[in-house]
Parts: structure tokens; C-alpha cells; sequence
């Protein structure tokens, strides 16, 4: 093993993370080959998966760049509050990609300046990934990409991934020891609400519950799956929820930082009723995907859960949603009170 390679992972294993990897920056032009497969099972996503070509040709941009360093950070480890489950997937809930206070943030830093003090050059992109985390840590061999298309270690896919570049020549590669998927089991297939998991390995993000409650579904009365989506508001856990490798991988012995005092204010009917500026204030800077000027979107979500399972305690907060301030979610709730026939 390469000293420097040896001092990165255990630097990396010092501040926190699971598993340290690295592979050479040639090792990502594979991952363009993955994409034109994917593009060509479904024409619908080129638009959507164009975007990220670049991951394959990093020294395009990053010229000096010549290995690419990833760490995997293990998030199945705190306590989901109850009443989150279903609602907001689990992921963005114990996201530390741009939140100082929580301890994967801090071990990220660290880290970056452990590499930097020993004379590498570093770049990294914390809030969205500066290449494919996935390819890139099943290149290392820290684990495998499953059925339903998410990165599994020992401690089942519930984990964050994290890449670097730096600039010099190394590699780390380790040998996966989960066992690969059973080719009878489709229970992930089966459970995506939305039919997004085509078949196995394969997925149509457009089509995605998460897709839908962040950056898609911006006309959900229109949208083909929007009883279909249930009652999520933000992500989607179905496929995670119900795969056998995840059975008893989260151990829920820690307190993830402030995660108690934001689901306070975390339900269907207090963020329908909540005004704007408390909503930019309490949800946007932890779930960042619905930005300040989309924050309606959180509300029509809303709308959209409350139909798919009715209350009739919602009836009210409906109404008064087709006064709202926002023509989307006047036209969400509109929509609402004709399918609900509440009118």
C-alpha cells in the first residue's frame, strides 16, 4: 500500500467516516458508459442525465486533478422521530452536507485539511457531489450498488458518500464483503410507488417520489403520479425500507443535531398553515433542494399527502389553502376540494 494512500484513509477513519477509497481519475470514464446505457433504456432522462457527463471527463475542468478520493459516512445511527416516517426521507433528515453543527460536516473539514497538510491539492463540491460518488466507491470497493440502485456497505444503504480530488497519482481499493443481491428478490421493484424502479438497477429519476417532492412536480393536479406519491412531502424510503440487506442496519443509538426541534414543526397541517417567512426559516437551510423562492412547494406537497391519505381533520386546512398567497397552492388546494368532492 502506498504510504500517502495509507495516511489519507487513515486520516479519513480518524475524523469519523466508515471507509476511505481511491481510485485513478481514469477510473471514472466508465461512469459515461453507465449513463448512455441508461439514456438508451429511456430516451425521457437524456436531458436529465446529460448534466452530469462531466463526471467522466473531470480533468476537463480540473486539469492538475489525477485520483479521485472517496469516504463513506454512515448515517443509520440516530433516532427517527416516528412521526417523520413515511413523510420525509430518511436521507435528507440526517443530511450533514451543509450543516456546521452536525459532526459529518466537521469530520468533512477536518479531513479536507488533513489531505491538505500533507501536500495534496484538494477540491471538492460538499453540497452536491463533485463527481459519481456511487461509481466512484464501487470502483474503490467499498461496497456494491444493489437492485435498487443505492450504494450498500455492512451497514446497509444508509450512508452518505463524499469525494475529493486531489493531485497526485494513488490508489486504494478495497475488496466489498456484502453479498450481492439474490436475482429472485424484487421486493424493491415491486414497492416503488411510482414504477420509477423499471427493473433492477434501472430507474427513471423524472418518475422518482423524491424527484417529485424536491425538484420536479411543479404541477402536481397534472402530474400522472401524483396519488401515487402517498404521503411523502420531501424523498421517498420505500425501496430502502423494504430491501432484506437493510434489516436490522439501523441502530438509532445517537441524536442527530436540532433534528428534534425541527420535526416539532414538521407535519402535514402546520406547514400548510405556516406563513412563508417561518417556512424559509425553519425547513430551507436543512432541506435545501426546495430553495427560498419554491418554498410553496413544501405546501402544495402537503396538499397533495393530505389528499392521498384524507383526514378529515384536513378539511379545513384545505379550505383556507384556496386563499392562500400563492396561485400554486390555490390551485393545489382548488384541485384538492374538487377531488375530495368537499365542496
Amino acid at each position: 500500500m502506498d504510504s500517502l494512500a495509507f495516511q489519507i484513509k487513515s486520516a479519513a477513519l480518524a475524523v469519523g467516516y466508515e471507509k476511505c477509497g481511491i481510485i485513478k481519475i481514469a477510473d471514472m470514464a466508465g461512469y459515461e458508459d453507465k449513463l448512455n446505457e441508461r439514456m438508451e433504456y429511456l430516451p425521457q432522462t437524456k436531458p436529465f442525465y446529460e448534466r452530469f457527463r462531466g463526471f467522466a471527463h473531470l480533468q476537463d475542468t480540473y486539469s492538475w486533478a489525477k485520483s479521485v478520493v472517496v469516504c463513506v459516512e454512515q448515517y443509520g445511527k440516530y433516532q427517527m422521530p416516528d412521526h417523520l416516517q413515511g413523510l420525509v426521507g430518511k436521507a435528507y433528515l440526517f443530511d450533514s452536507r451543509i450543516d456546521e453543527h452536525t459532526a459529518g460536516y466537521q469530520a468533512s473539514l477536518q479531513f479536507e485539511a488533513a489531505m491538505q497538510k500533507m501536500g495534496l491539492k484538494t477540491e471538492a463540491k460538499r453540497k452536491f457531489g463533485i463527481t459519481a460518488v456511487r461509481w466512484a466507491a464501487v470502483k474503490a470497493g467499498l461496497g456494491i450498488v444493489r437492485r435498487n440502485n443505492f450504494f450498500y456497505t455492512e451497514s446497509g444503504s444508509w450512508v452518505h458518500l463524499e469525494a475529493w480530488l486531489i493531485d497526485q497519482e494513488l490508489e486504494l481499493i478495497d475488496t466489498p464483503t456484502v453479498k450481492a443481491c439474490s436475482e429472485h428478490c424484487n421486493r424493491c421493484v415491486k414497492a416503488c410507488p411510482t414504477a420509477s424502479l423499471a427493473k433492477p438497477y434501472t430507474m427513471n429519476p423524472l418518475s422518482c417520489i423524491s424527484f417529485l417532492t424536491t425538484f420536479g412536480g411543479r404541477d402536481l393536479p397534472q402530474e400522472t403520479y401524483n396519488a401515487q406519491m402517498g404521503g411523502w412531502i420531501y424523498g421517498c424510503d420505500a425501496c430502502q425500507d423494504v430491501c432484506p440487506m437493510n434489516k436490522n442496519r439501523w441502530e438509532a443509538t445517537g441524536e442527530f443535531p436540532f433534528l428534534a426541534e425541527i420535526s416539532e414543526h414538521i407535519s402535514l397541517e402546520k406547514i400548510l398553515s405556516m406563513d412563508y417567512e417561518l417556512l424559509q426559516q425553519i425547513l430551507t437551510a436543512k432541506f435545501f433542494y426546495i430553495t427560498k423562492d419554491d418554498v410553496w412547494k413544501w405546501k402544495v406537497n402537503v396538499i397533495n399527502a393530505m389528499v392521498n391519505e384524507y383526514q378529515e381533520k384536513y378539511k379545513e386546512a384545505i379550505y383556507a389553502a384556496c386563499n392562500n398567497s400563492h396561485a400554486k397552492v390555490r390551485k393545489m388546494a382548488e384541485w384538492a376540494v374538487k377531488k375530495l368532492n368537499l365542496s
